[in-house]
């Protein structure tokens, strides 16, 4: 690997630019129209621009990309997360063109991005999973009475209706009685054709008050080692705010059980390159249950490098070389504890709407123990376009509760002026009591937010 081009944006963009320059690999970014000036561009040893600011005539256009990657002369695609870095489609005609693909196997990628299919997947491989129907279900008008009525029956309320192609929390639907679940599955079946061109959904079970918690996984398609777990259970709208290596709370037996199950699937698929398990767990019953796999780097990804001290997108950049793994399961070592808060570029007083616009002050946290991924610098143009992320500040200290001092510390030193952000908010939920006793779960910030029972 001489020339590695990036399909992505923002500070997803400038991490993997950074890597690559360690490994002594040239760089070429892709940008559209609006992203010109951005970190990015200024970083990489060549830029293309592949087209005007909306995604789907650029970084979500996969002949657009490739001609950059042909014009340039690279010789890899590296896809970030988001975008076309799912997409698994383009991965093989990535492959197809002669270039590395720095990612999961396209088998790979199309099993785990059908949720129903994983779901059968992580059952063969003996991972425990949630009660539910196990695979897609018909037209809701074409699934007899009988049918519904034992489905309802067999996975009990409340229950999900599931996008088997979903993601981002659209295509789901909460059904609480038996009455809601035919027009429940019509509406998500609806929604999940427009949003993923697949209309097909599954159900399962709906834990109530559970907690979102993952497991790092790296493969070189001999072998598969984890690299621990993580928690993002403070969601909005199914979209992650605050995530901590290792996740606080877990039974150690229960821990071993995540990290046994991870790799396990992994395994069954000879998993290539960086990948997260997710599931949910129950806090009452002390049990988890597979949720589905992430087939890329995830953007959480920074707590696990400061809990193990590995480089996740060298590794990446090294399996994708076609090296073997550097290291077995009993060499990765976990120290301490890290936190980290996305920043975005909303106004939570107005339901958290997007706030683009020009970074006029843009002063970033640092010291020991500190870490700041971001596209932006001072000055820069937040685009309407793409995702309202600014930055990830992420910490590590010698243990959580340090960890949730240095955390708060890091957010008083931000100043960001031109544009909201959601900075007091973040601060709010570290400093939550629920949070600090880690008894929070998935739906805990909408809960803060309607003023509800904790």
């Amino acid at each position: 690997m001489r020339r590695l081009l990036i399909a992505n944006r923002g500070e997803i963009a400038v991490r993997v630019i950074r890597a690559a320059r360690e490994l002594d690999v040239a760089t070429v970014l892709v940008v559209s129209e609006a992203d010109t000036g951005s970190l990015g561009a200024q970083l990489a040893d060549e830029t293309v621009v592949i087209g005007p600011a909306p995604a789907q005539s650029s970084y979500l256009s996969p002949d657009a990309v490739l001609r950059a990657a042909k014009s340039s002369g690279a010789d890899a695609v590296h896809p970030g997360y988001g975008f076309l870095s799912e997409n698994a489609d383009f991965a093989e005609r990535v492959i197809g063109e002669g270039l590395t693909w720095v990612g999961a196997a396209p088998a790979s990628i199309r099993l785990m991005g059908d949720k129903a299919q994983a779901r059968a997947a992580a059952q063969a491989a003996g991972v425990p999973t949630v009660p539910g129907s196990g695979g897609a279900l018909p037209p809701a008008g074409e699934i007899p009475a009988d049918r519904l009525a034992a489905l309802a029956a067999e996975v009990g309320f409340p229950l999900l209706v599931k996008a088997a192609a979903g993601g981002g929390g659209r295509g789901i639907r909460r059904v609480d009685t038996a009455e809601e679940l035919s027009a429940a599955i019509a509406a998500a079946q609806g929604e999940a054709l427009q949003a993923f061109g697949n209309a097909d959904v599954y159900v399962e079970r709906f834990i109530e008050r559970a907690r979102h918690v993952e497991v790092q996984v790296l493969g070189d398609g001999h072998e598969v080692v984890h690299l621990g777990d993580r928690d993002c259970t403070l969601q909005r709208r199914r979209q992650k705010l605050v995530e901590e290596a290792p996740a606080p709370g877990i039974p150690p037996h229960v821990r071993a059980l995540l990290h046994d199950s991870a790799v396990a699937l992994a395994r069954s698929t000879h998993y290539v390159g960086a990948g997260t398990v997710e599931f949910l767990y129950d806090p009452a019953r002390e049990e988890v249950s597979f949720i589905e796999m992430n087939t890329r780097l995830q953007v959480e990804h920074p707590v696990t490098e400061f809990v193990t001290g590995v480089d996740l997108v060298k590794e990446q950049l090294r399996i994708a070389d076609g090296q073997r793994l550097r290291f077995g399961q009993e060499e990765i070592c976990f120290r301490g504890h890290s936190i980290e808060v996305r920043l975005n570029a909303e106004d939570p007083a107005n339901g958290f709407f997007p706030s683009p616009g020009t970074l006029e002050h843009f002063d970033l946290p640092g010291g020991p123990g500190v870490r700041v991924d971001s596209g932006f610098r001072a000055g820069a143009t937040v685009p309407p376009f793409y995702d309202s992320l600014l930055a990830k500040v992420v910490v590590h200290a010698e243990d959580r509760p340090a960890a949730v001092a240095r955390a708060l510390g890091a957010l008083a030193e931000t100043r960001i002026d031109g544009v909201r952000t959601n900075l007091a908010f973040l601060s709010d939920l570290l400093r939550d009591e629920t949070f600090s006793r880690h008894e929070h779960h998935t739906g805990h910030v909408e809960t803060l937010l309607t003023g509800g029972p904790r």
